[in-house]
């Protein structure tokens, strides 16, 4: 336990600085941990980044996380983020015979479902801060108490397995709390900043991203069990990997953008 509050920390204190900030810095932060994520989730099946189509899904992943205000850098070229995506297929594809099937179509699969499942958190994670850092430190916060209640009234008065299948220690009980501090948590922030909701809509979108925030931690606990991998990564001692720590923002963070 001491290990991982020393390292939240000082994840903290470089992380959150960087966010207010924004602009520039914040693009590069979020490049940076897309790929280490990228990186940890082709890892998993046995695929390196340093390789042909690990390159190409790495390069596919920036394309992809270009933010919506300089998009002008690839239409200049007269392409679309979605044309260059077809070319990556292809040459995926075309990889598949060139190495007589030993990089094959479920390969394939799997490294272009990993750049969705990884680029789509993080694009949007720069979408919401174009929209404003509180809407940030919203998810953030929200995503917290999430965790925060679902582990401690878990721990407390969990009784009821949720899915031990995939994660043998959530409860019922903890999913249900986790969602109730999320919400406590969500309307407290009212009175601190801005979120342009009335209260009930916040009520809604608050459990609303807190179930899915819990759904996106299961659903990378559901991949590392089929791969039978304990961590995504040993980055973050005590914590995992970038995937560890960011599966439910990933989830949390489009459903944001849509919702707002």
């Amino acid at each position: 336990m001491k290990q991982r509050i020393i390292t939240a920390v000082v994840a903290a204190a470089i992380f959150l600085p960087i966010i207010i900030f924004g602009e520039t810095p914040f693009i590069i932060l979020m490049y940076l941990i897309a790929s280490i994520s990228l990186y940890e989730a082709l890892k998993m099946r046995g695929q390196w980044i340093f390789t042909i189509p690990g390159l190409l899904s790495l390069a596919l992943l920036w394309v992809f996380l270009i933010p919506t205000e300089t998009i002008g850098i690839i239409s200049d070229f007269g392409y679309s983020k979605i044309e260059l995506a077809f070319l990556a297929v292809l040459l995926f594809l075309t990889y598949t015979v060139a190495t007589k099937n030993r990089f094959n179509f479920d390969d394939v699969a799997y490294a272009l479902l990993s750049v969705l499942y990884v680029g789509i958190g993080f694009y949007y994670f720069m979408e919401i801060r174009l929209e404003g850092v509180q809407f940030v430190f919203y998810a953030l916060f929200i995503i917290w108490a999430t965790d925060s209640g679902a582990y401690f009234i878990g721990r407390a008065m969990g009784k009821k397995k949720l899915w031990p299948e995939i994660s043998p220690n959530k409860t019922i009980e903890g999913f249900v709390g986790g969602i109730v501090c999320a919400v406590i948590v969500g309307v407290v922030m009212t009175f601190f900043t801005d979120l342009d909701m009335s209260i009930p809509k916040l009520v809604i979108v608050t459990a609303i991203l807190s179930v899915f925030g819990q759904v996106g931690d299961l659903v990378e606990s559901a991949l590392k069990r089929h791969y039978k991998v304990k961590d995504s990564g040993h980055l973050l001692p005590g914590h995992g990997g970038m995937l560890d720590r960011f599966d439910s923002l990933l989830f949390v963070l489009p459903l944001l953008h849509f919702l707002l």
